[in-house]
Protein backbone atom coordinates (compact mmCIF):
# COMPACT_ATOMS: atom_id res chain seq x y z
CA UNK A 1 0.00 0.00 0.00
CA UNK A 2 2.80 2.42 0.90
CA UNK A 3 4.65 1.58 -2.32
CA UNK A 4 1.52 2.23 -4.33
CA UNK A 5 1.00 5.63 -2.68
CA UNK A 6 4.62 6.54 -3.35
CA UNK A 7 4.22 5.60 -7.01
CA UNK A 8 1.05 7.70 -7.31
CA UNK A 9 2.69 10.65 -5.60
CA UNK A 10 5.66 10.47 -7.95
CA UNK A 11 3.39 10.47 -11.00
CA UNK A 12 1.38 13.39 -9.63
CA UNK A 13 4.48 15.45 -8.88
CA UNK A 14 5.85 14.73 -12.36
CA UNK A 15 2.54 15.77 -13.94
CA UNK A 16 2.47 19.01 -11.95
CA UNK A 17 6.04 19.88 -12.96
CA UNK A 18 5.32 19.18 -16.63
CA UNK A 19 2.12 21.21 -16.51
CA UNK A 20 3.86 24.15 -14.84
CA UNK A 21 6.69 24.18 -17.39
CA UNK A 22 4.30 23.90 -20.32
CA UNK A 23 2.15 26.64 -18.82
CA UNK A 24 5.15 28.95 -18.51
CA UNK A 25 6.32 28.24 -22.07
CA UNK A 26 2.88 28.97 -23.51
CA UNK A 27 2.73 32.21 -21.51
CA UNK A 28 6.15 33.31 -22.75
CA UNK A 29 5.28 32.52 -26.36
CA UNK A 30 2.01 34.46 -26.12
CA UNK A 31 3.86 37.43 -24.66
CA UNK A 32 6.41 37.28 -27.47
CA UNK A 33 3.61 37.14 -30.06
CA UNK A 34 2.14 40.39 -28.77
CA UNK A 35 -0.47 39.06 -26.33
CA UNK A 36 0.30 40.92 -23.13
CA UNK A 37 -1.39 41.19 -19.74
CA UNK A 38 -4.15 38.73 -18.83
CA UNK A 39 -4.33 37.50 -22.42
CA UNK A 40 -0.88 35.93 -22.13
CA UNK A 41 -2.06 33.94 -19.07
CA UNK A 42 -5.30 32.89 -20.79
CA UNK A 43 -3.46 31.09 -23.62
CA UNK A 44 -1.91 28.29 -21.52
CA UNK A 45 -5.20 27.84 -19.66
CA UNK A 46 -7.01 27.45 -22.99
CA UNK A 47 -4.51 24.88 -24.30
CA UNK A 48 -4.57 22.83 -21.10
CA UNK A 49 -8.36 22.84 -20.90
CA UNK A 50 -8.64 21.59 -24.49
CA UNK A 51 -6.13 18.82 -23.68
CA UNK A 52 -8.14 17.76 -20.64
CA UNK A 53 -11.47 17.84 -22.52
CA UNK A 54 -10.10 15.74 -25.38
CA UNK A 55 -8.50 13.27 -22.95
CA UNK A 56 -11.73 12.84 -21.03
CA UNK A 57 -13.60 12.16 -24.25
CA UNK A 58 -10.97 9.55 -25.19
CA UNK A 59 -11.34 7.88 -21.79
CA UNK A 60 -15.12 7.77 -22.14
CA UNK A 61 -14.80 5.69 -25.31
CA UNK A 62 -17.05 7.90 -27.47
CA UNK A 63 -16.32 10.04 -30.57
CA UNK A 64 -12.70 8.94 -30.52
CA UNK A 65 -11.89 10.35 -33.95
CA UNK A 66 -12.83 13.91 -32.95
CA UNK A 67 -11.22 13.49 -29.53
CA UNK A 68 -7.91 12.36 -31.07
CA UNK A 69 -8.03 15.30 -33.51
CA UNK A 70 -8.43 17.94 -30.82
CA UNK A 71 -6.03 16.19 -28.45
CA UNK A 72 -3.35 16.26 -31.16
CA UNK A 73 -4.11 19.94 -31.86
CA UNK A 74 -3.73 20.96 -28.21
CA UNK A 75 -0.65 18.77 -27.80
CA UNK A 76 0.94 20.35 -30.88
CA UNK A 77 0.31 23.82 -29.43
CA UNK A 78 1.89 22.82 -26.12
CA UNK A 79 4.89 21.08 -27.71
CA UNK A 80 5.33 23.94 -30.18
CA UNK A 81 5.55 26.44 -27.34
CA UNK A 82 8.07 24.25 -25.49
CA UNK A 83 10.27 23.94 -28.57
CA UNK A 84 9.90 27.59 -29.58
CA UNK A 85 11.02 28.84 -26.15
CA UNK A 86 13.95 26.40 -25.95
CA UNK A 87 16.27 28.81 -27.80
CA UNK A 88 15.34 27.74 -31.33
CA UNK A 89 13.21 30.87 -31.83
CA UNK A 90 14.13 34.48 -31.30
CA UNK A 91 11.38 35.63 -28.95
CA UNK A 92 12.38 39.21 -29.62
CA UNK A 93 11.59 38.84 -33.32
CA UNK A 94 8.67 36.44 -33.64
CA UNK A 95 7.74 35.71 -37.30
CA UNK A 96 4.39 36.87 -38.66
CA UNK A 97 3.04 33.35 -39.21
CA UNK A 98 3.53 32.55 -35.53
CA UNK A 99 1.78 35.73 -34.50
CA UNK A 100 -1.12 34.70 -36.75
CA UNK A 101 -1.27 31.25 -35.16
CA UNK A 102 -1.25 32.67 -31.64
CA UNK A 103 -3.90 35.26 -32.50
CA UNK A 104 -6.15 32.62 -34.10
CA UNK A 105 -5.82 30.08 -31.29
CA UNK A 106 -8.82 31.31 -29.20
CA UNK A 107 -11.21 30.61 -32.07
CA UNK A 108 -9.72 27.16 -32.62
CA UNK A 109 -9.91 26.32 -28.91
CA UNK A 110 -13.49 27.57 -28.69
CA UNK A 111 -14.51 25.44 -31.66
CA UNK A 112 -12.80 22.35 -30.28
CA UNK A 113 -14.24 22.75 -26.79
CA UNK A 114 -17.75 23.31 -28.13
CA UNK A 115 -17.61 20.27 -30.40
CA UNK A 116 -16.26 18.04 -27.63
CA UNK A 117 -18.92 19.23 -25.20
CA UNK A 118 -21.92 18.94 -27.51
CA UNK A 119 -21.08 16.11 -29.89
CA UNK A 120 -23.47 13.18 -29.41
CA UNK A 121 -21.75 9.96 -28.27
CA UNK A 122 -21.17 7.31 -30.90
CA UNK A 123 -23.17 4.12 -30.55
CA UNK A 124 -22.07 0.70 -31.60
CA UNK A 125 -24.14 -0.32 -34.65
CA UNK A 126 -24.13 -3.93 -33.46
CA UNK A 127 -25.95 -3.08 -30.29
CA UNK A 128 -29.40 -1.75 -29.80
CA UNK A 129 -30.51 0.58 -27.12
CA UNK A 130 -33.54 -0.90 -25.48
CA UNK A 131 -35.57 1.35 -23.29
CA UNK A 132 -36.70 -0.05 -20.01
CA UNK A 133 -40.36 -0.69 -20.05
CA UNK A 134 -42.40 -1.34 -17.01
CA UNK A 135 -43.95 -4.76 -16.97
CA UNK A 136 -47.65 -4.41 -17.33
CA UNK A 137 -49.70 -6.90 -15.38
CA UNK A 138 -51.42 -9.41 -17.56
CA UNK A 139 -55.14 -8.96 -17.63
CA UNK A 140 -57.51 -11.77 -18.46
CA UNK A 141 -60.59 -10.81 -20.43
CA UNK A 142 -63.67 -10.94 -18.33
CA UNK A 143 -66.81 -12.48 -19.81
CA UNK A 144 -69.47 -9.97 -20.68
CA UNK A 145 -71.98 -9.51 -17.98
CA UNK A 146 -75.33 -10.73 -19.13
CA UNK A 147 -78.25 -8.67 -17.97
CA UNK A 148 -80.22 -10.44 -15.35
CA UNK A 149 -83.53 -11.71 -16.68
CA UNK A 150 -86.20 -11.53 -14.16
CA UNK A 151 -88.47 -14.52 -14.00
CA UNK A 152 -92.02 -13.65 -14.88
CA UNK A 153 -94.02 -13.23 -11.80
CA UNK A 154 -97.33 -15.03 -11.68
CA UNK A 155 -100.20 -12.83 -10.71
CA UNK A 156 -101.86 -13.91 -7.51
CA UNK A 157 -105.31 -15.47 -7.97
CA UNK A 158 -108.14 -13.02 -7.88
CA UNK A 159 -110.44 -13.78 -4.94
CA UNK A 160 -113.96 -14.56 -6.15
CA UNK A 161 -116.90 -14.43 -3.78
CA UNK A 162 -118.90 -17.63 -3.70
CA UNK A 163 -122.13 -15.74 -4.28
CA UNK A 164 -120.71 -14.30 -7.50
CA UNK A 165 -119.69 -17.77 -8.61
CA UNK A 166 -123.22 -19.04 -8.04
CA UNK A 167 -124.60 -16.11 -10.00
CA UNK A 168 -122.13 -16.76 -12.82
CA UNK A 169 -123.19 -20.41 -12.98
CA UNK A 170 -126.81 -19.34 -13.42
CA UNK A 171 -125.81 -16.92 -16.18
CA UNK A 172 -123.78 -19.64 -17.87
CA UNK A 173 -126.63 -22.14 -17.63
CA UNK A 174 -129.07 -19.65 -19.07
CA UNK A 175 -126.68 -18.87 -21.93
CA UNK A 176 -126.19 -22.58 -22.66
CA UNK A 177 -129.95 -23.18 -22.64
CA UNK A 178 -130.57 -20.31 -25.02
CA UNK A 179 -127.64 -20.79 -27.42
CA UNK A 180 -126.77 -24.43 -26.95
CA UNK A 181 -123.07 -23.49 -26.47
CA UNK A 182 -120.98 -22.90 -23.36
CA UNK A 183 -120.52 -19.26 -22.43
CA UNK A 184 -117.15 -17.73 -23.26
CA UNK A 185 -115.15 -15.46 -20.95
CA UNK A 186 -115.79 -12.14 -22.81
CA UNK A 187 -119.54 -12.80 -22.80
CA UNK A 188 -119.41 -13.78 -19.13
CA UNK A 189 -117.52 -10.58 -18.35
CA UNK A 190 -120.10 -8.51 -20.22
CA UNK A 191 -123.04 -10.20 -18.50
CA UNK A 192 -121.51 -9.89 -15.05
CA UNK A 193 -119.96 -6.44 -15.53
CA UNK A 194 -116.67 -7.41 -13.87
CA UNK A 195 -113.03 -6.78 -14.86
CA UNK A 196 -111.27 -9.20 -17.17
CA UNK A 197 -109.07 -10.82 -14.47
CA UNK A 198 -112.06 -11.53 -12.30
CA UNK A 199 -114.04 -12.86 -15.24
CA UNK A 200 -111.20 -15.27 -16.00
CA UNK A 201 -111.06 -16.35 -12.35
CA UNK A 202 -114.84 -16.92 -12.34
CA UNK A 203 -114.61 -18.97 -15.54
CA UNK A 204 -112.30 -21.41 -13.82
CA UNK A 205 -114.98 -22.13 -11.22
CA UNK A 206 -117.87 -22.87 -13.56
Amino acid sequence: MRARLARVDAVLVQALIAAALSFAHLHDLAMAAGQDGWKAWAYPVSVDLLLVAAWRRLRSGTTKAAAWCWFATALAASLGANVATAGLLDLGNVPAWLRILVAGWPAVAFLGGTLLAHTAPETDPGTEVVEDQEDEPETTPEPPVQPAIEAPTQAPPVPVPSALVEHARKVAAEHHARTGAPIDTPTLRTRLGVPAPMAEAIATHI
